[in-house]
């Protein structure tokens, strides 16, 4: 049988590379894959890692570039044959004094956090493995953007039948509301961040009711998480949470045991399954 093998994205720094050393520490018996855009930051993270005892893969990997996770793809089918765990952690976001316009964070920020977490996904779904755990982190704060959107679009994003091409075009919808300066009239709330992350916690859904019904028995579980507030260069210095705490739900999640039936499909936070 093929060594295992789990990749994590954005995992130079915060969440991503506490996340890594979490996969390590607890004994994952196969490779840990650490992806970066930057190669010198990511080998920079890897040698880190080595200096504290976790020996880990550097693999370039720039979620909003087609070819970067093709090659990331056929890196890891020539060389695994499969994928064991996916944690789709890379993201960004606008700091709350940015003085970019509001249609050009919408812009920027869905294309990272929803458009590059699904290219990813479409890159790399095809190679999981059974019993092989996806990771889509999300954030709380899709939960409360969903909340401010009107109740025709909530019904939209809570609908137990909607596709990725449906939501494909509910986060586009989204992006031409703004560049109108219209998304508020529309029903959209006024957070680029939290719409796309509301885009990753219902295409997590999405994803996971198709793997159940494409392979419903290969045990695969697929779910999104909320790390919670986190002191990282994204969140900064005033969260509570540490990386390593923030680590601690997908880290859990990536590690449930072969024959767990759930959570699948959910939106998980402190390992707790969250309304939505």
């Amino acid at each position: 049988m093929s060594k295992k093998v789990a990749v994590v994205t954005g995992a130079n720094k915060g969440i991503g590379l506490a996340i890594v050393r979490g996969i390590c520490k607890a004994g994952f018996p196969g490779d840990v894959v650490l992806t970066a855009r930057n190669e010198k930051l990511g080998r920079e993270a890897v040698e880190m890692l080595r200096e504290e005892g976790f020996e880990t893969i550097f693999h370039q990997l720039d979620i909003c570039d087609q070819s970067s996770a093709e090659r990331l793809r056929d890196s890891l089918q020539n060389k695994y044959g499969g994928l064991d765990i996916l944690i789709n952690n890379a993201g960004i976001a606008f700091k709350n004094d940015a003085v970019e316009p509001f249609e050009e964070q919408a812009e920027v920020t869905m294309r990272t956090n929803f458009w590059g977490t699904l290219q990813v996904s479409r890159a790399l779904l095809p190679l999981l493995r059974p019993n092989a755990r996806v990771v889509n982190v999300s954030s709380f704060v899709s939960q409360r953007a969903l909340g401010q959107c009107s109740p025709q679009l909530q019904a939209k994003f809570r609908d137990a039948e909607l596709t990725e091409e449906d939501l494909c075009s509910l986060m586009e919808e989204f992006v031409k509301a703004a560049q109108r300066q219209a998304h508020q009239a529309e029903g959209w709330p006024s957070t680029a961040y939290g719409t796309t992350k509301i885009g990753v916690t219902v295409l997590s859904r999405i994803q996971a009711r198709v793997l159940s019904q494409t392979r419903p028995a290969d045990g695969i579980l697929l779910n999104a998480c909320c790390p919670g507030w986190v002191r990282t260069d994204m969140a900064g210095s005033k969260a509570p949470k540490s990386p390593e705490e923030g680590a601690e739900t997908p880290v859990y999640l990536a590690l449930l045991p072969q024959g767990e039936k759930g959570p699948h499909g959910q939106l998980v936070s402190d390992k707790a399954v969250q309304e939505w």
